[in-house]
């Protein structure tokens, strides 16, 4: 069976949430017989074919961007192309272009749609788009939500929940680098003391800027791991309020990810905004069987990380609460423990990409017999 992924990025002009979950997607339905393709713009497509882990990249010409939405015209003549030897499509929300394209390709093809978040930080463009979002949701066969909590909680995803199934993100432990020896001795020499750790892209709704503020009253190391367009900003702020023992590693490879997820107290997720609707990072985090701290934001994020059992959710955008979460988990080290081995029994249980495949394929099979 061949399945056509479409969504406005992917490997190799990004890889971020959405991309690593379509990569996931086509990586754990190949052991099911799925044979995966994935169209995505680009500033400077390649007519060549892109092979990536076993399946194909495909790009279309990007022409601009406006409210992170791409736009091309070239991608109407190359969906439309793809489309035709395709037995299901498997759309990526939200992209309000690949509505538009959807309805002008007049394909007859079965349809999925994985719901990775609401519109959140572009809401004004929400009432002008929302006819042709209404319309393209009717549309499909069947909509994913990531979690049984962003179903419950989205207003737009409980207007099709009788046409909606939850399939969480799995992750494969099998693709994550064992850390080396090297590796080891680097850590050790970046952060020489106890560390509680974030991995992820420094963006406005990932609320690092309320765990700078807690940072004065946590008796251990923060670190931050990645980069980000508000990065500058962060290490400013984190400057002039004297945060000393906030660490900023920038960007670093898996292994160096890896080996910083093993060596940690535990993991601290303080994304405040419902535009963090899952959070892959928690769940890499719970692959290590490491305690959890994150926000109640009515999404995914409380979903990975099951409060009092996996580790602590605490109010979004409060400083003194996520500093007392933090330290909890210095404290109460045999607490600790027991939420860490938690938050591994449940990526065993939940969040294995064997998991996922497997529902996602099975999906793609019903849909596919109903079709025909």
């Amino acid at each position: 069976m061949k399945v056509l992924h479409f969504f406005k990025t992917y490997w190799p002009d990004s890889f971020g949430g959405v991309e690593r979950t379509i990569h996931a997607i086509a990586q754990s339905t190949a052991r099911h017989g799925i044979e995966t393709e994935v169209l995505s713009l680009s500033r400077t497509p390649d007519e060549a074919t892109q092979h990536f882990d076993g399946h194909v990249a495909r790009k279309a010409k990007l022409d601009f961007e406006l409210a992170s939405t791409g736009f091309s015209r070239d991608v109407f003549r190359k969906f439309a192309a793809l489309s035709r030897t395709a037995d299901l499509i498997h759309y990526h929300f939200p992209w309000p272009l690949m509505d538009v394209v959807h309805f002008q390709s007049g394909h007859s093809k079965p349809t999925v749609v994985t719901y990775h978040s609401d519109i959140v930080k572009q809401r004004f463009i929400l009432p002008f788009y929302r006819p042709l979002m209404t319309r393209f949701l009717r549309d499909v066969d069947a909509i994913v939500a990531t979690s049984p909590d962003y179903l419950e909680s989205s207003p737009v995803l409980r207007a099709f929940k009788a046409k909606s199934k939850v399939i969480p993100i799995g992750i494969d432990e099998d693709a994550y680098p064992i850390p080396t020896e090297a590796d080891n001795d680097w850590c050790r020499s970046m952060v020489t003391e106890p560390y509680v750790l974030f991995v992820g892209v420094l963006r406005y709704y990932k609320g690092l800027d309320i765990l700078i503020q807690a940072a004065d009253q946590v008796r251990c190391k923060i670190v931050i791991a990645g980069s980000g367009p508000i990065e500058r900003q962060l290490k400013l702020q984190a400057e002039t309020l004297r945060r000393d023992n906030v660490i900023f590693l920038g960007e670093v490879t898996e292994p160096r990810k890896m080996v910083l997820l093993h060596n940690c107290l535990g993991f601290v997720f303080p994304s405040n905004q419902r535009s963090e609707a899952y959070g892959l990072s928690l769940v890499e985090a719970a692959m290590c069987g490491k305690p959890l701290i994150s926000c109640e934001l009515g999404t995914g994020t409380s979903y990975v990380n099951e409060s009092g059992k996996t580790g602590l959710v605490v109010r979004p955008s409060d400083p003194s609460r996520l500093a007392e979460a933090i330290n909890r988990l210095i404290h109460s080290p045999l607490e600790a423990a027991k939420w860490g081995k938690a938050a591994r029994d449940r990526y065993v249980r939940l969040f294995t990409a064997d998991r996922m495949g497997k529902s996602y394929a099975e999906l793609y099979h019903r849909l596919d017999s109903h079709r025909r």
